[in-house]
């Protein structure tokens, strides 16, 4: 299999693309333009990979789980994302897209966000390089996100609360981008994941594959070669960056984990692949959760982070030629996941990153191949009040 997508129009098969306002046209192709001469330049490279080092604190550990291990009969570790500064992977994609920004001269940042971690990497990065920020978040997510609401706050963003739709991840994105087209001269949209128009999903594609390529130099270090990795999929970001470089390798079986919520026999859940069909989201087409006349459904996460009607549109494209094999975990397995860590590891995964640990737990009745290395993507100081709750 030779891996080659997307193409020169962002389209992943019949998925990616540009769908979007005339207003946003113009602005869309010279960011292609300006993320291509980025992508040919050594200096562009060379600062980024000063900042993933010395700010983000890159590489992060490939940690072997020992006790879960033992638990589960088969060897299990873990890519150690919660380890970087702010706490989740979405720093390695903020540092890019921010540098892409100062690079095009825009000083205005506006990104929605879900789970408060993109937010929090934005924020950070704009106190960083010294730009504006601006912060979209659902009224219901900033209230079951607190803590992340604050650090954003002391970093010096502005955070826009969004009172339409479900006040969620997908009622954030669409006023970020509404901001976008209104103040398109001066701003820069820092989108969080491998979703939006082209060339989005390829760009934080390029800024989170750091995540993969590490993986693999540390398992030759380690003498191990991969048999199955996992991660989380809402939108997509941190399982695309460990996938991406080991999808020519069929050989390695590769798990998306999408967010099953209440269970199978629930409408409440935010599983876009293995429950949606192909439609148009946010600037492209992909799998999202919609009825038959195509308007869009309300998703359901106990993560606020995979509480999404949508997937990546490469992700959609992976799930039809099957390299990716996508499965769902329900809010209750992640949960109890999540503890199961915690009481073996001293480690609490953010609830995104509970779903993929969920997937252990199946996949020791089905005989996984191993060595398994699973995505950490976050931690999970920002969920303890759910998961207070539960213990």
């Amino acid at each position: 299999m030779i891996y080659n997508v997307p193409d020169s129009n962002g389209f992943f098969g019949e998925y990616g693309g540009q769908f979007i306002p005339e207003t946003l046209v113009a602005p869309c192709r010279e960011l292609v333009r300006e993320f291509r001469a980025a992508a040919l330049d050594p200096g562009f490279h060379q600062q980024l990979s000063w900042h993933l080092h010395d700010f983000a604190g890159r590489p992060t550990p490939l940690y072997p789980a020992e006790r879960l291990s033992d638990s589960l009969g088969f060897q299990v570790f873990l890519k150690r994302e919660d380890l970087v500064h702010t706490g989740a992977h979405k720093l390695n994609n903020a540092l890019g897209q921010a540098l892409l920004a100062l690079r095009i001269g825009k000083q205005r940042i506006v990104a929605e966000t879900g789970a408060g971690q993109h937010g929090v990497a934005t924020a950070t990065v704009c106190a960083r390089f010294g730009l504006d920020c601006v912060v979209y978040m659902g009224a219901r997510d900033i209230e079951r996100q607190a803590p992340n609401v604050a650090r954003m706050k002391m970093l010096g963003a502005e955070v826009k609360p969004v009172y339409s739709g479900t006040q969620t991840l997908k009622d954030a994105t669409s006023d970020a981008i509404r901001d976008w087209v209104t103040n398109v001269r001066d701003t820069f949209y820092l989108i969080g994941s491998v979703v939006g128009p082209h060339p989005y999903p390829l760009m934080v594609r390029e800024f989170q594959k750091v995540i993969g390529e590490e993986t693999r130099v540390q398992c030759a270090e380690r003498g191990i070669l991969p048999r199955t990795l996992i991660a989380c999929v809402g939108g997509g970001s941190n399982a695309i960056g460990l996938f991406y470089p080991f999808l020519d390798e069929p050989s390695i079986k590769l798990i998306g984990v999408e967010a099953g919520g209440e269970g199978d026999d629930s409408a409440c859940h935010a599983a876009a692949l293995t429950r949606g069909t192909p439609g148009v989201l946010h600037g492209s087409r992909t799998y999202v959760l919609q009825n038959i006349d195509g308007q869009i459904l309300e998703a359901h996460s106990v993560s606020a982070g995979l509480d999404y009607p949508g997937t990546g549109p490469e992700h959609s494209y992976l799930f039809d030629i099957g390299r990716v094999t996508y499965v769902r975990a329900s809010d209750t397995e992640a949960l109890a996941a999540a503890k199961n860590l915690a009481r073996l590891e001293g480690i609490i995964p953010a609830l995104e990153s509970a779903h993929a640990l969920a997937c252990l737990h199946t996949l020791k009745d089905e005989g996984v191949p191993a060595p398994v290395i699973v995505c950490l993507s976050g931690r999970g100081d920002k969920d303890m009040g759910t998961y207070g709750k539960q213990v």
